[in-house]
């Protein structure tokens, strides 16, 4: 057989969920579960060879199984430094990284306004990884119900003066969920973040049917408890896919260097230029327009600490590796 025919017996899909090893691909045939050709395996040794999002071309067996041949090239990823395995250290092993997903449209960064409460500097580990692949962001503002609407706008006002949309909602009291709704239809998203926020939930509210697991937040430990166990793109009434992701309770960043850090923090970007010295680190050093910022108020001191904390993470996995 030719090369061409070959090619002209593939199958192109989309990969829409991904589970020990195996690759559910969506075709113009349905939906066809595959396996990832060795040679691909082999040949992306530091990343993910295949992730949900990702456009691939796939063969059919004999036993009417698929293999994925080919896996065209991401236009963009969220991804992660991928954690090491329970009782290993992570300066042991080598780096390498995790899809969540490939080529989305945006991702949408849900956290509670209580139970859990929202841990922000997470949320701002997310936005660099973000910022990095060059993915429009949304915050969802989850469980307002619980809180007052002023308190929550307290949380999370700073990041929509920022420039992020940040909507809010409540899966239970179906609050925002149009809003959430009209923002997701017609895109690739992914809805992430730590465990417990209410991502299931949401989409349940979104589009009765999905049939997720949900469960209660533990309130022995007042950490989320895992509900998703594997990554899947699930196809949306108006058109679109949304991902439902695995609670995240550690995101490592990954090929991201210390110096290029403070790009990827809107607020501080406009006043980089402005510092005495070109490799300003933003700590202690003289004519620091970024430290002036700070004490002006025009750059949150939370933010800034975000910032300090996730460049000297940068700085020890930079010269690790």
């Amino acid at each position: 057989m030719s090369e061409q025919e070959r090619d002209e017996t593939l199958l192109t899909g989309l990969v829409v969920k991904a589970q020990s090893g195996f690759f559910t691909v969506q075709t113009g045939q349905g939906r066809i579960v595959c396996r990832v050709r060795g040679r691909l395996l082999r040949k992306n040794l530091r990343t993910d060879p295949v992730a949900i999002g990702d456009r691939v071309k796939i063969s059919i067996q004999p036993d009417g199984s698929g293999m994925i041949e080919e896996v065209a090239e991401r236009e963009r990823a969220f991804t992660r430094q991928k954690p090491p395995p329970e009782g290993r250290r992570a300066d042991r092993l080598p780096d390498r990284e995790e899809v969540i997903i490939a080529n989305p449209d945006q991702v949408v960064f849900v956290f509670a306004c209580a139970e859990p409460a929202p841990r922000f500097r997470m949320l701002d580990r997310f936005l660099v990884i973000a910022e990095k692949a060059q993915i429009p962001a949304i915050i969802c503002a989850n469980k307002i119900d619980l809180v007052r609407r002023r308190e929550a706008k307290e949380m999370f006002d700073l990041y929509d003066a920022i420039g992020y949309p940040v909507i809010y909602t409540s899966a239970t009291k179906k609050i925002g969920i149009k809003q959430l709704r009209e923002a997701l239809t017609g895109k690739i998203s992914a809805l992430t973040g730590p465990s417990g926020v209410g991502k299931s939930s949401l989409l349940n509210a979104m589009q009765p049917g999905l049939g997720l697991a949900v469960k209660a937040v533990s309130q022995a430990t007042a950490k989320g408890r895992h509900t998703t166990v594997a990554p899947e793109l699930f196809p949306l009434e108006g058109g679109g896919y949304v991902a439902d992701t695995p609670g995240i309770r550690a995101i490592g960043l990954y090929n991201i260097e210390p110096s290029e850090l403070d790009g990827y923090f809107p607020d501080i970007r406009p006043y980089v230029g402005q510092c005495r010295f070109n490799d300003c680190r933003h700590e202690n050093e003289p004519g620091c327009a970024v430290r002036a910022a700070v004490e002006r108020g025009d750059i949150w001191w939370e933010r800034y600490e975000s910032y300090l904390r996730l460049r000297e993470e940068a700085e020890e996995i930079y010269y690790r590796c």
